[in-house]
């Protein structure tokens, strides 16, 4: 069975792993405090998933999910990953993260600095604009779900959802492509990283992430965006 590490355990994290475990995945999460801040988690989650440290999670995952924001100095579990996919769902946001200037001169995505974080893995931009929590206005009962669980749909659907991916290496779009099939959406390959400007925040494509688009108005968003500096 595919072991999956979810490194972070906040909103997105903690999403990820419920629908990935009901898709038949293993799971072992971490985050920046100890696996010891997880067992209400670990409970809540079920037999399927366990805590590890940020290093050991790394190391038993087939790949790995990252959730949790770019920094440059962050130290991550380069070793335990060399090889390995890593799929990033991070945005940049700078009111949150503030500025990184090789994102906003346009010299390089924040993807690709995540890539130069973990130069022996296959880094992934993925599920970085599908939410993780409630829908913000509440109209039907279906709307308290997260949107990765609300929005997705079996292959065929004529209202299924399409994800973006963007990475510099094939198998790693072929992962993630079939990955989301599982969890019930459609893929566009926008690859490689340089190009995954194209689904950050602010572009055309970002402006229909609360309730989805197709994958025909996906690749005509993606199309449609121009590179900008981020606002603050």
């Amino acid at each position: 069975m595919t072991t999956i590490a979810v490194l972070g355990a906040g909103q997105a994290g903690s999403t990820f792993a419920r629908v990935a475990i009901a898709a038949g995945y293993d799971i072992v999460i971490a985050n920046s405090r100890g696996p010891q801040t997880l067992k209400d988690l670990v409970a809540q989650l079920g037999p399927r998933a366990r805590a590890a440290t940020a290093a050991d999670a790394a190391a038993e995952g087939d790949f790995a999910f990252a959730a949790f924001r770019y920094a440059p100095h962050d130290s991550l579990p380069v070793e335990e990953l060399a090889g390995k996919v890593v799929l990033d769902n991070n945005n940049y946001m700078i009111w949150r993260d503030g500025n990184h200037p090789e994102v906003d001169s346009g010299l390089k995505t924040v993807h690709e600095l995540r890539q130069e974080q973990l130069p022996t893995s296959k880094v992934a931009k993925a599920f970085s604009h599908i939410q993780f929590h409630p829908r913000f206005q509440i109209r039907v009962p279906s709307d308290a779900l997260p949107a990765l669980i609300r929005l997705a749909r079996p292959a065929g659907a004529p209202d299924r959802t399409a994800l973006v991916v963007s990475s510099d290496h094939p198998d790693a779009v072929g992962l993630v492509t079939g990955l989301y099939d599982e969890l019930g959406f459609d893929a566009v390959d926008n690859s490689p990283l340089s190009e995954s400007w194209r689904s950050a925040p602010g572009t055309p494509m970002w402006r229909h992430i609360v309730d989805g688009q197709s994958r025909e108005e996906l690749i005509r968003n993606l199309q449609r965006a121009a590179r900008h500096t981020p606002a603050g």
